[in-house]
């Protein structure tokens, strides 16, 4: 992990606390992560003082805040240790072949990669509405909480009421992967997405890119298998993108289900296939490349990043194709 990366690594951290709620400032108003060596009296290889820089704007105590972002930094990919020091300084030790431990984690979990149990203890009563679109998004953020370990039923009219913007359900026009992501894609509160794009399969599509790039990898294994090449991560492989994406994916699915918000789902998602789809021509050999530990590991990553997409995809309710 280069001092970018983990410059990156640390907004990410910053965006996840100002989405759930936990720090309350403008995200435009953010400042640039900037991280250094560490100096005398610090510990680890690398420290930063965004802590200090948004005690300011959130009102909240350096140290607090340090705290705040320690919690979203315990798992990040090439992260070994994150420590607090001073006022409120964050110091960082990097960790060797995280990325590997990263894909073994995906890969054993498989779809249920990102649940937990941290909503465990959580009763969560959800009233039962006759509207389409939100009859889709509660039954959405049940499957979610369910997945964190809340204990989720349903009542008439004593239940939480999810709000949503109507909409209408029409998988007899867009079918059913079309017409759930119209619905889901967008905040509840915000007017659904037009169904007749979505149809369309280019890269405006939302929809076509997130299951574009689930079939690409699937492509990508049937021919690693051709050319005998197994999906082994054996060496470090620079997707730091990509990798920041599905360490972010347990924190996407948890801020989705406490905030009832199943477009963050569908926006990781597409930041997932993005990164997925700009890394893709990177995992084979090319020309007369031979096959290497480094392709194989290029296409552990890209199996990984598939496994996400897929188990994102069923969350919702939409399916994963293996070709488009």
């Amino acid at each position: 992990m280069t001092p970018a990366d983990l410059s990156l690594t640390v907004l990410h951290a910053v965006r996840r606390a100002v989405g759930d709620g936990a720090l309350r400032v403008d995200e435009a108003a953010v400042p640039r992560v900037k991280v250094e060596r560490a100096r005398a009296g610090g510990t680890g290889e690398y420290a930063s003082s965004i802590a200090l820089a948004l005690a300011g704007p959130t009102g909240l105590s350096a140290l607090d805040v340090a705290g705040i972002l320690k919690e979203r930094l315990r798992d990040a990919p090439g992260l070994g240790a994150v420590e607090i020091t001073g006022p409120g300084f964050l110091n960082f030790t990097l960790r060797r072949e995280a990325g590997g431990e990263l894909i073994r984690t995906v890969l054993g979990a498989g779809l249920s990669y990102g649940h937990g149990s941290a909503l465990a203890g959580t009763s969560v009563r959800l009233a039962e509405p006759a509207e389409a679109r939100a009859r889709i998004v509660t039954e959405t953020v049940a499957r979610l909480l369910r997945d964190q370990g809340a204990d989720v039923t349903y009542g008439e009219g004593d239940g939480e009421r999810i709000p949503v913007r109507p909409g209408a359900y029409d998988p007899h026009a867009l079918g059913t992967d079309a017409a759930r992501w119209r619905l889901l894609r967008a905040a509840p509160q915000d007017r659904p997405l037009d169904g007749p794009p979505l149809l369309v399969q280019q890269e405006r599509n939302s929809l076509f890119r997130v299951r574009y790039a689930h079939a690409r990898v699937r492509r990508l294994l049937v021919n690693g298998r051709q050319l005998g090449i197994t999906p082994v991560y054996e060496t470090g492989v620079d997707a730091p993108a990509l990798l920041g994406a599905l360490g972010d994916h347990p924190a996407a699915l948890l801020a989705a289900a406490r905030l009832r918000a199943p477009d963050r789902v569908a926006r990781h998602l597409e930041s997932t296939a993005d990164a997925l789809l700009a890394f893709q021509h990177t995992v084979l050999p090319l020309g007369d490349e031979k096959p290497s530990a480094a392709h194989r590991s290029r296409l552990a990553l890209a199996e990984a990043a598939g496994t996400v997409l897929a188990g994102g995809l069923f969350v919702l309710g939409i399916s994963a194709p293996d070709r488009i």
